[in-house]
């Protein structure tokens, strides 16, 4: 159940904090894909470089973190889209009421308020804390926001005594995540989407083509994301040399009429999503043979390649999601919008060739999902930058 999943572990300053390391390591060896957030109490029990370097992520404290740590302070929102669980474990009686109040002074409690996901309480106290009238309280307020709580376990506390207040131990909580994690249906769930990634190519002769560099790992992200939320997906894709993802239906085609015709083919689909770089010119005239340097003339001359996204507007059935990509070196919010309405689609999402971490062959981006109403900012690999982008589109 935990396999290919997105955790966020949030940690809070209680003496288990140390055990939460551990309890990360589980949920690695589960195939989790696990992300911390501590408040700032619980750095007094673990340090910062223990859940850095086990998790393989910067660990979020403060919402405004200081010079040695990153400056994206919205972490809380880019999380909240990204995790498809958030477990709290310890959860100490402060963090329990801070939850329960709506309070978010720290990365941890904000970032409660920002997720999409299940949450996962494991509330851990020593001597009476637990049965005290406020915890109790507490306790039942948040499962009444259909919070997930796990009772701690009773036995020797750090305080000497006997009680319950103990951390429950790694299977029962991994055993409880995967329980939750069965019970939720992602929100694509019997959703057909389509997904186009990858170059085209324009054939000059037989061996000299127009092209671009794309790589289709956004697309291929964007598959993988769909798939994740339940969909079934069908994935088509230009010449490519990065991997395919594995057990995703996918079509493989050579140019931009190649490909206009595999989604028309498709075009009855729930969603659609144009990720492919798609050649906007192709050769008047095509050669079968290679055409030799000394025959050949100075210019080619091209034409139009068929405007596939807009095409698909046009065509736009009722209820049908049409999901546009754009790339741009200049002015790419207005560019962006503009292709927006006139393709009619109805998200864009637009990222510049300029971006430090952006690109056509790079592992990381950064976006702006952008519809009639609204711009936002999605940053990270190009997986964590598909999931937010969907589950931002289909869980608002």
């Amino acid at each position: 159940m935990l396999s290919g999943k997105r955790i966020i572990l949030g940690v809070t300053g209680g003496i288990a904090a140390y055990k939460a390391a551990f309890l990360l390591r589980e949920f690695q060896k589960a195939g989790a894909d696990v992300r911390v957030t501590l408040t700032p109490s619980a750095t007094r029990f673990v340090g910062l470089e223990t859940f850095a370097s086990l998790s393989g992520h910067e660990v979020a404290v403060d919402i405004f973190p200081n010079e040695s740590q990153s400056t994206d302070w919205t972490r809380h929102i880019n999380w909240g889209e990204w995790a498809d669980l958030f477990v709290i474990a310890p959860c100490t009686a402060n963090t329990l009421a801070k939850i329960a109040q709506g309070i978010s002074d720290n990365m941890l409690t904000s970032t409660v308020l920002a997720a999409r996901c299940p949450m996962l309480i494991c509330p851990t106290m020593d001597g009476e804390m637990y049965e005290s009238p406020s915890v109790s309280e507490n306790l039942q307020k948040v499962q009444e926001f259909g919070y997930h709580v796990l009772e701690p376990e009773a036995g020797y506390l750090a305080s000497g005594l006997m009680g319950k207040g103990r951390l429950p131990e790694f299977e029962d909580i991994l055993t409880k995540a995967g329980e939750i994690i069965g019970l939720v249906e992602g929100p694509l769930k019997g959703k057909k989407v389509v997904v186009t990634a990858g170059p085209t190519r324009e054939f000059i002769d037989a061996v000299r083509f127009i092209s671009n560099p794309s790589s289709g790992k956004m697309g291929f992200a964007m598959a993988e994301a769909a798939q994740k939320l339940g969909a079934e997906v069908k994935l088509i894709h230009g010449p490519v040399s990065a991997p395919l993802p594995e057990g995703i239906y996918t079509e493989s085609i050579t140019s931009a009429e190649d490909l206009f015709a595999a989604v028309k083919n498709h075009s009855d689909a729930d969603i659609i999503i144009m990720a492919a770089a798609v050649s906007d010119f192709t050769p008047q005239e095509k050669y079968t043979h290679k055409v030799k340097k000394e025959a050949a003339e100075d210019s080619v001359a091209l034409k139009k390649t068929t405007d596939i996204l807009a095409w698909l507007g046009n065509q736009k059935k009722e209820g049908q999601v049409l999901i546009g990509f754009a790339m741009e070196t200049e002015n790419l919010i207005e560019n962006a919008t503009q292709k927006l309405i006139s393709k009619k689609a109805d998200w864009i999402v637009a990222n510049s060739l300029t971006s430090e971490r952006a690109g056509f062959e790079a592992d990381t981006n950064t976006v702006y999902l952008i519809n009639p109403d609204k711009e936002i900012k999605f940053e990270g690999t190009k997986q964590d930058v598909a999931a937010m982008v969907l589950s931002h589109i289909f869980k608002s």
